[in-house]
């Protein structure tokens, strides 16, 4: 049976990238007559808005999303993250870093594939020097490649050690970091399909090498096109967000949400009646669902006139 999931981060209103990630993950799973399951990331908790998950939980249930069982929230889960770093310690692969940001920084070469993404120069790796102070945990990772094949962007490869280098299982604040976090919690519920933004697509690799680690099973990853803005730049949260708390009325507007997000992700909505209710449209699309549609690009998405 296929297990499905969408996992929402409290920092703040659901917004068009969400919203097409809920609906994709939500398609994948429901046309497979799978489950589809709630988790809440809410691990990095100084960035939680306060009455963010409420917020989102009553998005959701106004957009017709139904999912199975109760709500998971990692803020809860620190108990298995550490269990899970342990065996990690326990199998010599996990060595304490006494680097902070900055110094990564001034020392690393020129940033990798997504944003300020900076390769770990392996400081620490053989010992912390002399006068220094353990911070984080890094994972040793090997001088060799990491493939898999994405349901919408096709093979996909990448070596660690030349794109991000040892990476960091727990942070320098004390938090576990979200990689270690995700593949435990997948793997704990028996989540076999991941389906979210093309955003992640990068950060997979990590994923897939502590699974293999730990000795999860990989699930198979799809990776949703980006939500931009009509010049395509990157869409503002504040001015995309499609929940309660951004006042939207999503009595009169969920449907036309619903139906942007299906035309954003290349699904047929011809048949699918205007007047419709979010629930309507959702049972209509899992029934129309063609995988195969999806487009693998980047796009505007249908902005709602407010």
């Amino acid at each position: 049976m296929i297990i499905g999931r969408f996992a929402p981060s409290p920092t703040g209103p659901l917004h068009f990238g969400s919203l097409v990630a809920a609906v994709g993950s939500y398609l994948f799973a429901r046309s497979a007559g799978g489950r589809w399951l709630l988790r809440i990331d809410d691990l990095d908790r100084p960035r939680v808005i306060p009455g963010a998950l409420d917020d989102i939980l009553r998005t959701l249930e106004m957009l017709g999303f139904e999912w199975d069982g109760e709500p998971v929230r990692q803020s809860r889960r620190s108990e298995a993250y550490q269990e899970a770093l342990t065996r990690l310690e326990a199998s010599g692969v996990v060595y304490p870093c006494g680097c902070s940001r900055g110094e990564i920084a001034r020392i690393a070469s020129a940033p990798h594939g997504s944003g300020d993404e900076l390769a770990y120069p392996g400081t620490c790796r053989s010992g912390l020097p002399a006068g220094r102070e353990p911070r984080a945990l890094r994972v040793r990772v090997p001088a060799e490649e990491i493939s898999f094949r994405d349901a919408v962007c096709g093979t996909y490869r990448q070596s660690l050690a030349a794109v991000c280098g040892d990476f960091v299982v727990r942070r320098a604040d004390g938090l576990f970091a979200y990689h270690l976090a995700t593949v435990v919690d997948d793997a704990a519920v028996g989540v076999n399909q991941v389906v979210r933004g093309a955003d992640l697509l990068f950060s997979t690799p990590r994923q897939i090498y502590l699974q293999r680690l730990l000795g999860f099973r990989q699930p198979d990853y799809c990776h949703l096109p980006l939500v931009t803005a009509p010049d395509g730049a990157k869409l503002s949260k504040r001015d995309s967000a499609v929940s309660l708390a951004a006042g939207r009325n999503l009595l009169t507007e969920g449907g036309a949400l619903l139906l942007g997000a299906l035309q954003f992700l290349g699904q047929p909505t011809v048949g699918i009646l205007s007047a419709a209710t979010a629930r309507e449209i959702l049972a209509a699309a899992v029934q129309d669902f063609v995988p195969e549609r999806i487009p693998s690009g980047s796009a505007f998405f249908p902005l709602l006139e407010r």
